[in-house]
């Protein structure tokens, strides 16, 4: 089930190319049709994202009342209810903890020229979050893509869901404990080009979160630009780092934990021990086979599972880096000894009892991380991700004096002159006699 590699510098890094290859797989027909949704919204408002809708959800648009959500709350299981509950106190407590680093409002400084320069940190004012429907229907992704957003103090979490979602319970009662302030029923690309342009009762939003299908984020990308988005999530993926201590059952339980997400998923075993990766094989083998999405599991596995047999754990490290996975976990004797050689990874779980699905359900910390390697510039979801900045600046005219000259020559120098004007004309009086 689990390709073994043992790393000779070109076979394991022709593996791991074809793990990240994937990502790069694009439909033109998915484009296409992506650009003509988005096009017709921009031009025709609400009738084209009615229009879609019935086409795609063969439902209309409509706003799901607040006690729609409350009474969703109520049918679910209690111990469910519970669950989402103490998942969104972890989530609250975690990201006001990163709030309450943020200076926000207004702060400024004297500059070493004079006047004074700083900045406003304030919350966006408006912000969307999508939730997909069928399969990835998670009310976990609800909670950890709105509360970070409710966290920062934006004024209005807009939750756009496929309508099917009117049936999901557990989505709605996520949206309740979260504490969602509108719930509209409406899904797939006609819901981001509404919340793009905005489009009849749908409003316009500052920034668009949340996964979705390979048409979603496709248009995801087309609205880049006009809002701000999250990122464009790849399939997801686990790596592990290990040595031969390691417990195979637990490694290979975490490994599957990812794999049985999607066929496209990645599941790869970094360690320093043979045995380790033929144990964590045949666990793997044993444990699918009582595994309800055992068929996803293996495609995943067979196409972008391996397990890699390096020479220490410096060099296991080196090739996480090279791959910056989603989720990274160290099963090692002594994690944090391996942490400082580690530098891009969307988050990373440190010792034998700190599994990936944790970090998905209960710690706090946001479960929307970088996939496909980019966690080499991108950072997990936060309440980072919800605030803008505004510089300020402010000078009297004897500051403006003692930088003026050089502001004029650079101007100059870019040919630029009515840049170097709106300097001049403020000193021109003094030229005369």
């Amino acid at each position: 089930m689990l390709t073994i590699i043992k790393a000779d510098g070109s076979a394991e890094r022709r593996q791991l190319d074809a793990m990240r290859s994937r990502a790069a797989q694009k439909n033109a027909d998915i484009e296409l049709t992506v650009q003509t949704v988005m096009e017709n919204v921009r031009q025709q408002g609400f009738s084209a994202v009615e229009r879609y809708s019935r086409q795609f959800d063969h439902e209309v648009p409509y706003e799901i009342p607040k006690d729609a959500l409350e009474a969703a709350a109520k049918r679910v299981p209690a111990e469910l209810l519970a669950a989402l509950q103490r998942s969104a106190d972890h989530i609250r407590a975690y990201q006001s903890r990163l709030r309450d680093e943020i200076q926000f409002g207004e702060v400024s400084w004297d500059s070493p020229v004079g006047g004074k320069v700083g900045r406003i940190v304030r919350p966006l004012r408006r912000v969307g979050v999508y939730v997909p429907g069928g399969r990835a229907a998670y009310p976990s992704s609800v909670l950890m893509n709105v509360l970070p957003a409710k966290a920062a103090g934006v004024d209005e979490v807009v939750m756009v869901t496929p309508p099917t979602n009117y049936l999901n319970d557990a989505v709605l009662a996520a949206a309740w404990v979260s504490g969602v302030d509108r719930a509209i029923a409406v899904g797939g690309v006609q819901a981001v080009a509404a919340l793009t342009y905005g489009a009849g009762f749908i409003p316009r939003v500052d920034k668009l979160v949340g996964p979705g299908n390979a048409y979603v984020a496709a248009a995801k990308r087309l609205a880049y630009g006009i809002l701000d988005i999250d990122m464009v999530a790849g399939p997801s993926e686990v790596l592990v780092i290990a040595d031969g201590g390691a417990n195979p059952k637990y490694v290979a339980a975490d490994l599957l934990s990812q794999a049985e997400h999607d066929p496209l998923a990645s599941a790869v075993l970094l360690t320093t021990s043979l045995e380790l990766a033929e144990a964590v094989d045949q666990e793997m083998i044993r444990q699918t086979g009582y595994l309800s999405r055992s068929e996803i599991m293996e495609a995943s596995l067979r196409d972008y599972g391996c397990a890699v047999v390096c020479g220490t754990l410096e060099e296991c490290a080196r090739l996480a880096d090279e791959v910056a996975p989603e989720h990274l976990e160290i099963v090692t004797e002594d994690p944090r000894a391996v942490l400082p050689l580690l530098h891009n990874a969307g988050a990373i779980f440190l010792g034998a009892n700190t599994p990936e699905p944790l970090g998905d359900y209960m710690a706090g910390p946001d479960h929307v991380l970088p996939t496909s390697g980019t966690a080499r510039f991108f950072s997990p979801l936060s309440v980072d991700a919800f605030i803008k900045k505004t510089s300020i600046l402010e000078f009297g005219r004897e500051d403006l004096f003692k930088v003026k000259d050089e502001i004029i020559t650079l101007a100059q120098s870019e040919e630029l002159t009515a840049h170097a004007n709106s300097i001049q004309v403020r000193f021109e009086e003094e030229k005369k006699p």
